[in-house]
């Protein structure tokens, strides 16, 4: 019954000062805003993520030219790469891809794009379906046929152009017959190129003849072990013997997951310290807000003294006070936080997820800060004098 009494007078109390009580929240619904912002966010991308891996499968790796080779600006060799699976079953499938920037001007607009070369198996591997038409097969070699991203088909209609499969466009020099168009895909998650939702790909014996940059440089590969290192060693061992010592950097699903980590981790850490800073300075505007209030209601003190309150008391009825205070700000800062992450969910396309530990979070550093930031003003208002407090 104390407790509940004391709440509704902090309450009350709060109420009667407005300003002061908005001010004071500002600090405290920034900072628990960030903190729960950035865990949800975190919970967000690091689902998106995991998601697109297990789409995708963790046995999947990307092997790129190693650019500080001294060995020049030379790549893989075509039948290199397709002779890979021979040379070790840890090796299953590969599909070698080229990229190279472009244009199409339509009207007086340019719409920029990624024109790809890949082969049968790149549809496969980066699990790539049509919504219409249909994909591009090896018995599309050196035909000037093209798959379009998502994003290049939205592009092509706003510009105007309405017959998409079976029309022939310009892309770079060269005339491309659309023969379909892919489903739209999250954009940079595990281990696809980027790019692919606003491209135009080929076939890359096509590709080869046809695009400006023709070496190829990445390619990916579907593997039999988990094992990174022995994977890595194969593939290493192998170009070394067969490109003359040509190196190269493989990366795992393993290794992009950890990276991932990594930088998540930074990011809680970056905005864990824009959130403590709010809370601090929030915390500081709760202390004189509580200040003020004990100035305010010295006479009160007194009487409650005189009536043969404790000091304890006293400090319990501000030290809960400043919690309720902090309490309401962590309401109104978690309820910030969540829509944050919605909108950037939303505006990403991805999986709106709410992490309950972030909701405890929040609850749990409002009540901290109002505990830390309540027990001065508190302990300043249980030492008063009780005599002193009633002649003022």
């Amino acid at each position: 019954m104390i407790i509940k009494a004391n709440i509704k007078e902090a309450l009350k109390s709060l109420i009667t000062a407005k300003q002061r009580t908005i001010l004071a929240l500002i600090g405290i619904v920034i900072g628990i805003g960030s903190v729960i912002g950035m865990v949800s966010i975190g919970t967000i991308v690091q689902n998106e993520a995991l998601k697109q891996f297990r789409d995708m499968g963790i046995d999947i790796v990307s092997v790129t030219k190693d650019y500080e080779d001294q060995g020049g600006d030379k790549g893989f060799s075509i039948d290199d790469i397709y002779s890979l699976p021979d040379y070790s079953p840890l090796i299953k499938k590969v599909a070698p891809y080229i990229i190279s920037s472009t244009q199409y001007s339509y009207m007086g607009q340019d719409l920029y794009i990624e024109l790809m070369g890949v082969d049968e198996s790149f549809f496969d591997l980066n699990k790539l379906y049509v919504r219409e038409g249909r994909l591009l097969s090896d018995l599309d070699r050196d035909r000037f046929f093209c798959v379009i991203g998502a994003e290049t088909a939205d592009m092509l209609r706003r510009v105007g152009i309405r017959k998409l499969i079976g029309g022939q466009f310009l892309f770079g020099d060269r005339i491309y017959t659309v023969v379909g168009i892919l489903k739209d895909l999250p954009e940079g998650g595990g281990m696809r190129p980027s790019g692919i939702n606003r491209s135009a790909i080929t076939h890359i014996s096509t590709a080869l003849r046809a695009f400006t940059t023709n070496d190829i440089t990445t390619f990916m590969a579907r593997v039999n072990t988990q094992d990174s290192k022995t994977v890595k060693d194969v593939i290493e061992n192998y170009f070394n013997k067969k490109a003359r010592g040509l190196r190269v950097r493989v990366r795992t699903a393993e290794e992009l997951i950890t990276q991932m980590q990594k930088q998540m981790q930074l990011f809680t850490l970056l905005l864990g310290a824009i959130g403590s800073i709010a809370l601090i300075v929030g915390g500081i505007g709760v202390m004189n807000v509580m200040l003020i209030s004990v100035t305010e209601r010295r006479k009160e003190i007194g009487i409650r003294r005189a009536l043969g309150a404790q000091r304890n008391d006293i400090e319990t009825q501000f030290i809960i006070e400043s919690v309720t205070l902090c309490f309401v700000g962590g309401i109104i800062g978690i309820i910030m936080g969540i829509v944050i992450s919605y909108v950037f969910a939303h505006f990403s396309k991805w999986e709106f997820l709410i992490s309950q530990s972030a909701i405890v979070l929040g609850f749990g550093v409002a009540t901290a800060v109002g505990v830390f930031f309540g027990y001065y003003p508190a302990r300043s208002a249980s030492r008063l004098d009780p005599a002193t407090a009633l002649r003022e």
